[in-house]
């Protein structure tokens, strides 16, 4: 097998289902070149050196032409800018910043812990609908309704216009996640007209708003004033779009394959059940397990960078396979052993750097509260299918559905 086969063996659907051992053939070669302009870095240093060199952008518009048509690098055609996390310092930082402030620390310290109690009811609802039955699709029937639930809750998007967020949502998340039988050119047209539909939506909602805001997120961002000025209405646009699709999109994935991998290690099952305190590590083993992205395929180079012995040449195309990184045995002992009780876990699987995940702290909570009550609630719940199906996409890689049966439900 050549390195290039191998590449392309790892973007290959067939190998979406266990894409680790082909990470671990990559990793002999940690810094891969495949053709003039497309560079794979898979060992966990050289990721983690790359996230924080002020030399890598994520800003497209910086590939050479040769590289922009490189595997993976096709961007959806949008009438909005690039969202801050496909930009570089110094419109990175300012959009970061001004998207934080009403987020997180430090001036929102507690927007996500005051969220648990509405998480948790979320949570409870979802479960409760499961009324009788004793077969459900994980992904169908909770991991994705969840998130999305919330994200309209934190933009503050009213209750009676959640079910049209959803179906946005999921037409949008189809779209980032072909379907190989379907027409390319119909996918396009469809995913193009929710982006329209949601961004009228959100164009309605920013307007509402400035005229009377409250206590949400999107209020927030519509009202502000600081030393970073106001964002414009594009801007509110691109941020309030990448907070739905960005969020929602690796919270499903980060709860579907953290009930797959319960299920698969039923002795780490049966402990959550007992001790709801072991959530937090086992969210951050997953993390490094099986992450939500596996790997960044849109970065580039701003200078030539010389990294592990290779010349990786201004401009070139920059893949970054983080989950690859997770599995390293030079930085993880026994990687292929899923352990919540591994110490210094320090994975890679919300990034690093100036780009590291800004929904960590809520995506985390949202994990945690799912599968501990997953795990409390189900009677005996087991797998239909293994593997299940999965998602086309590479990149955020997951089960399309995660069918399981159980013996009834605990109150």
């Amino acid at each position: 097998m050549t390195q290039a086969t191998l590449l392309r063996q790892i973007i290959d659907y067939s190998s979406r289902a266990d894409p680790y051992p082909l990470y671990a053939e990559l990793r002999k070669t940690p810094v891969l070149q495949e053709g003039d302009d497309l560079f794979v870095v898979s060992t966990y240093w050289e990721i983690k050196s790359l996230l924080h060199d002020p030399r890598i952008s994520s800003d497209a518009r910086n590939l050479s032409p040769s590289a922009a048509g490189t595997l993976l690098q096709e961007e959806e055609a949008s009438a909005l800018p690039p969202a801050f996390l496909r930009l570089d310092p110094p419109e990175h930082d300012r959009l970061r910043r001004m998207t934080m402030r009403p987020f997180g620390p430090p001036e929102t310290p507690r927007r996500v812990h005051n969220m648990r109690g509405e998480l948790a009811r979320i949570v409870s609802g979802l479960i409760d609908g499961f009324g009788d039955r004793n077969r459900i699709d994980v992904v169908d029937d909770f991991s994705y309704p969840f998130p999305v639930t919330v994200i309209c809750r934190l933009l503050g998007v009213p209750r009676e216009d959640e079910a049209l967020f959803h179906s946005w949502a999921d037409t949008i998340a189809a779209g980032l996640d072909p379907d190989p039988g379907q027409d390319p050119g119909e996918r396009r047209r469809v995913t193009q007209q929710a982006r329209t539909e949601l961004g009228k939506y959100l164009s309605g909602l920013i307007d509402e708003r400035s005229g009377a805001p409250g206590d949400d997120m999107l209020s927030a961002l519509v009202t502000q004033h600081g030393e970073d000025g106001q964002m414009t209405r594009m801007e509110l646009l691109s941020t309030a779009s990448l907070l739905l699709i960005a969020g929602h999109e690796t919270t499903v994935n980060l709860i579907t394959n953290g009930m797959l991998t319960l299920l698969r290690n039923p002795d780490v099952l049966e402990r959550l059940r007992g001790d709801p305190g072991l959530a937090l590590p086992i969210v951050e083993e997953l993390l490094r397990f099986e992450p939500p992205v596996q790997l960044l395929p849109q970065r580039t180079t701003l200078a030539d960078i010389d990294i592990n012995g290779v010349t990786i040449p201004k401009g070139a195309s920059v893949w970054l396979v983080l989950a690859s990184g997770n599995r390293d045995p030079q930085r993880f002992p026994d990687p292929d052993r899923f352990d919540p009780d591994r110490k210094d876990n320090q994975h890679l699987g919300f990034g690093s750097g100036i780009h590291n995940c800004f929904g960590a702290p809520l995506a985390r909570l949202e994990a945690q509260l799912a599968l501990t009550e997953l795990a409390r609630r189900l009677n005996s719940p087991r797998l239909v299918e293994d593997p299940p199906p999965y998602r086309q996409n590479a990149v955020l890689r997951g089960p399309r559905h995660l069918n399981i049966t159980f013996d009834g439900f605990h109150a």
